[in-house]
């Protein structure tokens, strides 16, 4: 039987030039990031560039080019460079232009931070066509691997240590310089040279020390307000009861850098942290607060506290700055991790419910459990404490806090292994911060281009 196929036929001309409106579908994600950008405001982008020089690649192309790569896990300048050339969407979008990566990484380290406050301007929109309206929020953290090496990293006590051989071995060299007339030195010594490189080993070293310090006092100043709050909240329950408070009382921290305290030599900012799945990496904790609702991320930010109790007040304050039209956030959902007094304070002051447990919430409860009654609420005019924790033994708190596992979790599943972004291309705080918008920015497009369908 005979069978028929289209035919592949790679020589014959078109009629008529195909125009970059043919290279893709109506329904593209390519396309909804050239529409989103084009509602965008980018005069701080526009006004900064002067009238003379070269021709210049728009901005609003740039951008565009930008946010499809984050979206769709092109991350590298070169690679987006690239892909101008041999990616059909990126063709689209660069309207068969191709800037080389050098223009895309400077347009991107030139405008980290307008490109970063784009990211509430997407919102906007996304509130305009009527796909977000803020209630519920689900905060959680993860740690990404910073742009340098954890093996590139010295400690307090190793620097201490190579410190002293240096001054040594600078004190040996000096010895050797004044006996140069008298004494032949070993042919390969180039005393001069040999100086200046430990001269600037040690330059290297006392910077780093310095950092080391200055973080460990900045640790010990936090430690010791948070141990003078545990005395003082101790004080107080003793004379509420009258009896002597149990257990064992706080124990005062200690000053100064302990020996196993590092910096990076490659990005000092970043900080050996723990990961999900043992062990310890170079890294960043990428904070994001994601609406239940629509699963957009609603606040991001990124810090170098491996701990996420003190992630909860700059998260609020990110949210209060969001504009009116966003609506109000009535619940923040967080793990364990972000439980303290402090925290539910806070989240009371700013009129949020908190859904924040004390410990690790079981798996697979007992059926009794689960549909056992609501308990009592408080007497009288419980404190946040009290309020969050009958929440979530309530059945409606328990229904509401089990969405944050597959909410904020679900997105960054998506973000690190779909995406792909699992490391920091850019290096140091304020870098990583603006890039951590772009991933962010990424998502909420191809987000907003799956709701809007």
């Amino acid at each position: 039987m005979a069978v028929n196929f289209v035919p592949v036929d790679r020589e014959t001309p078109n009629l008529f030039p195909a125009t970059v409106q043919e290279y893709l579908p109506e329904d593209h994600l390519a396309r909804f990031v050239v529409e989103i950008v084009d509602q965008l405001d980018l005069s701080a982008l526009v006004g900064a560039y002067a009238g003379s020089g070269s021709k210049a690649y728009h901005p609003a192309m740039l951008v565009a080019l930008l946010f499809y790569g984050y979206a769709t896990g092109v991350f590298s300048s070169r690679k987006l460079a690239q892909a101008s050339h041999d990616a059909i969407p990126f063709l689209y979008i660069c309207a068969n232009t191709h800037p080389d990566h050098r223009t895309i990484a400077d347009f991107r380290k030139r405008f980290l931070e307008e490109l970063a406050a784009l990211f509430t301007q997407v919102l906007l929109i996304a509130q305009a066509m009527g796909l977000v309206k803020l209630g519920t929020v689900s905060l959680d953290g993860t740690k990404i691997k910073a742009n340098a090496s954890k093996h590139k990293a010295l400690s307090w006590e190793h620097a201490s240590r190579l410190e002293e051989q240096l001054k040594g071995e600078v004190e040996e060299l000096m010895r050797l310089a004044e006996q140069a007339d008298n004494q032949p030195l070993p042919e390969p010594l180039d005393i001069p040279l040999e100086l200046e490189r430990r001269e600037q080993r040690l330059a290297v070293i006392a910077t780093a020390k310095e950092e080391i310090e200055a973080r460990a006092q900045a640790r010990f100043e936090a430690e010791q307000a948070e141990y003078e709050r545990k005395c003082a909240a101790r004080q107080a329950r003793g004379e509420r009861t009258g009896k002597q408070p149990g257990g064992r009382p706080p124990k005062a921290p200690e000053p100064g850098p302990g020996a196993k305290d590092q910096v990076s030599l490659t990005a000092a900012e970043s900080r050996i942290m723990p990961t999900a799945g043992g062990g310890f990496e170079q890294a960043y904790n990428a904070q994001a607060g994601v609406d239940t609702a629509t699963h957009l991320i609603v606040e991001q930010h990124v810090t170098d506290h491996s701990n996420d109790k003190q992630e909860v007040a700059p998260a609020l304050e990110r949210l209060d700055a969001l504009p009116e039209a966003l609506g109000e956030v009535d619940a923040l959902l967080a793990d364990t991790g972000y439980h303290s007094e402090a925290n539910l304070d806070r989240c009371e002051a700013a009129g949020i419910a908190a859904y924040i447990p004390e410990s690790r919430q079981r798996h697979n409860a007992p059926l009794a459990e689960r549909l056992a009654d609501d308990p009592p609420a408080p007497s009288g005019t419980p404190t946040p404490l009290e309020a969050n924790r009958h929440r979530l033994r309530t059945r409606a708190g328990k229904a509401r806090y089990a969405k944050r596992k597959a909410t904020v979790e679900t997105v960054f599943g998506i973000i690190k292994q779909v995406q792909g972004f699992r490391q920091f291309l850019l290096r140091g705080l304020h870098a990583v911060q603006g890039e951590w918008a772009l991933v962010c920015l990424g998502w909420n497009l191809k987000r907003l281009f799956a709701l809007k369908g």
